[in-house]
């Protein structure tokens, strides 16, 4: 008689299997060399009713792995007797909070890897190029008062939020059992996260969006939503989800009140100890069902990001991301910055409130029928532009713009009381004022030295950092981009002008009544502003009144991107040598190291000089060789692998082309981001 874990004489044993759907173990007789795929046959089969079981597989949670190759035998897998299966579905809800802080319940499938997922999940929800994006665990304010390389040191994270995050699989087991949600034939209805809210918010009625909801339904009668047994989760099923194009003008105060500020550069490095192994399967890094993931746009550097309609739902999220990166101040900018964001946002949000959607004309836009053609015509002239560089003087493309003039420059002294005050911005602009500046980082053997360049006028002020944007870039004046990116410096500068007389009136729009600096100024600004902030809006917003939709949301966006902080992914790190820690920046292009105290520049390295990079993975040390010499550091805000995919993955980005007809590489982006090559 067999008993369980006994092995008889033709090498055959018990092997415990416990089936979810069924809430119940099954044994059942195998040998090691039976195949994954002959072992679930075999299970399935006697089962004493018919069903569909495709989407199963074998999850084994003492080691925290699938047994994802059918033709992979136990042996191979080291499976023995004393080891308990589970037969689980691969797809499992999950609770996802977009950028603009809804939330939506879908399914996302637990056994293939991070990425693979991310780009799922971005095709259902209508998001291109999802390469950019990827997910990553909520964070407590806890989080950021000290370094934690996983979630693991944070004592867990409260209550029904998951463990743990980038941690290799060999560094931590999970336990047998405990890990995995036992549920029967219909799932348990889950628990709300700590920032649902508890009242859904509807998606458009009667043409408008009710101005507050979290937590994306659209069903504002409380009744049951299909898909679950029981009280409905709060918050939208995939199906249920209308279009993430539009949002809430704002959330409910629950889910606002859950972004964390951070106070401090080393606060604000360690905000990404959350990202998930885009290697490792969601469930490999103890994510259960109906745990919360945040989406989240990771790398900065986007790819053909214009204002479509194929690109509303991408251009929406990512005008939501940068929205709060800004008012929580992790992202900082100057006053007259501030009130241009916030006159871009009033614009948006009435359009939205008018209903200037992505597929109705505006009054002035184009006709549904006639908006293929129009399409095809901007994308011909923004490809005019790109390929020319803006008009070129009397048409002649050997002309090389040449730049002679007087400039007052500052090289500043540090130790001395005469000195300007650090900037918050590179440039510095104030066209109220009329003062233009640009600050230099020169790279030098020993740090970077500043130079503090003072233009006459606005023109000469974007000549200059138009050139000298494209030096940065190791182009020349004679770059077709040159007068496109004096252009583009231009623009922005007249958008940050006031208009006092052509305010508009604030009695004449019912939306004006409403206006709460809070909801439209970063909290540094509020004192200062917030008494005339209503005259300051309208002033500012005169220059942006006749965007369009889904022009002001990309306006919003490109004015984000020129901050002096924008795209910079922080972490602190300890280089070798050194006993204090420190701060690393990484950019889409560069490595910066950073002053923790002030943030000021120290060293740059450019990708374009880099050699190589790999981790040790024994002491978790990781080496970047540059053509100048190797750096060599710790990460204490994160596990090392969050750096390593950080640099590979914005290699990946920059490989991107064109073509229309490329598709997305998922392999290389493997070998440039894994580090076990």
């Amino acid at each position: 008689m067999l008993a369980d874990g006994e092995v008889v004489g033709d090498g055959s044993w018990n092997l415990t299997i416990f089936v979810t759907d069924l809430n119940e173990k099954r044994t059942m007789v195998v040998k090691g060399d039976m195949h994954i795929g002959g072992v679930m046959l075999k299970l399935t089969e006697s089962f004493d009713f018919k069903k569909d079981w495709s989407d199963h597989a074998l999850w084994w949670p003492t080691r925290n792995k699938w047994l994802s190759r059918p033709k992979h035998t136990l042996d191979q897998y080291g499976v023995h007797a004393d080891a308990a299966l589970h037969f689980t579905p691969m797809h499992k809800s999950i609770r996802i909070q977009l950028p603009d802080l809804r939330y939506i319940d879908c399914k996302i499938d637990f056994s293939i890897d991070t990425f693979s997922a991310v780009v799922q999940l971005c095709k259902s929800l209508g998001i291109r190029h999802p390469e950019e994006l990827s997910l990553c665990y909520p964070l407590e304010p806890s989080h950021l008062k000290q370094n934690y390389q996983n979630l693991k040191e944070a004592k867990r994270i409260k209550s029904s939020q998951p463990p743990d995050t980038n941690t290799f699989i060999a560094a931590t087991r999970g336990s047998s059992n405990s890990l995995d949600r036992t549920n029967g034939p219909c799932p348990a209805t889950p628990p709300p996260p700590r920032s649902l809210s508890a009242t859904p918010v509807s998606g458009q009625q009667n043409g408008t969006l009710r101005r507050y909801g979290g937590v994306y339904s659209t069903q504002s009668d409380g009744s049951s939503d299909g898909g679950y047994c029981g009280t409905p989760p709060r918050a939208a099923s995939m199906d249920a989800l209308d279009s993430i194009a539009d949002s809430p003008l704002e959330p409910d105060t629950q889910s606002r009140e859950s972004l964390l500020s951070p106070k401090s550069l080393m606060e604000k490095a360690r905000m990404n100890v959350g990202w998930l192994d885009s290697s490792l399967s969601i469930m490999e890094q103890y994510v259960r069902e109906w745990n919360t993931l945040q989406l989240r746009f990771k790398f900065y550097s986007f790819f053909d990001l214009t204002a479509r309609a194929q690109d509303a739902a991408r251009l929406n999220q990512l005008y939501q991301q940068a929205r709060w990166q800004i008012l929580i101040q992790e992202v900082q900018c100057t006053e007259e910055e501030m009130l241009l964001f916030a006159a871009l946002q009033l614009q948006i949000e009435l359009q939205t409130l008018a209903g200037g959607s992505v597929d109705a004309a505006d009054g002035n836009g184009p006709t549904q029928a006639s908006a293929p053609e129009d399409e095809i015509d901007a994308a011909l002239s923004a490809l005019q532009t790109q390929l020319e560089g803006g008009p070129a003087p009397h048409n002649d493309i050997t002309h090389v713009p040449e730049l002679a003039s007087y400039l007052k420059y500052l090289r500043p002294k540090r130790f001395t009381l005469k000195a300007y005050k650090r900037g918050w911005v590179t440039p510095d602009a104030h066209p109220a004022s009329g003062r233009y500046s640009i600050k230099l980082e020169v790279p030098a053997e020993d740090a970077m030295h500043e130079m503090w360049l003072k233009c006459e006028n606005e023109e000469q002020y974007a000549e200059w950092v138009a050139a000298c944007r494209l030096g940065s870039r190791g182009r020349s004046l004679a770059d077709a981009a040159f007068a496109s990116e004096a252009a583009a410096v231009r623009s922005l500068l007249a958008l940050q002008r006031p208009q006092p007389a052509a305010a508009l009136n604030q009695h004449s729009l019912p939306h004006l009544d409403h206006l709460q600096p809070e909801n439209y100024l970063a909290p540094r600004f509020l004192k200062k502003l917030k008494s005339k902030f209503t005259q300051r809006v309208l002033e500012s917003h005169a220059n942006v009144k006749d965007l369009p939709l889904l022009e002001a949301k990309l306006q919003y966006i490109k004015t984000w991107q020129n901050l002096r902080d924008y795209g910079q992914t922080m972490f602190v790190v300890r280089f070798m040598g050194h006993k204090r820690d420190e701060i690393i920046s990484i950019a889409n292009n560069r490595i910066m190291r950073l002053d923790p105290n002030t943030g000021d520049h120290i060293k740059t390295w450019r990708f374009s000089n880099m050699k190589a990079w790999n981790v040790n993975w024994e002491i978790k040390h990781m080496m970047v060789q540059f053509e100048e010499g190797n750096i060599i550091f710790s990460v204490q805000s994160a596990d090392c692998k969050v750096v390593h995919e950080f640099i590979g993955g914005y290699i990946f980005l920059s490989m991107r082309s064109k073509d229309a007809n490329q598709t997305l590489n998922e392999e290389l982006f493997h070998k440039l981001t894994g580090g076990w090559t």
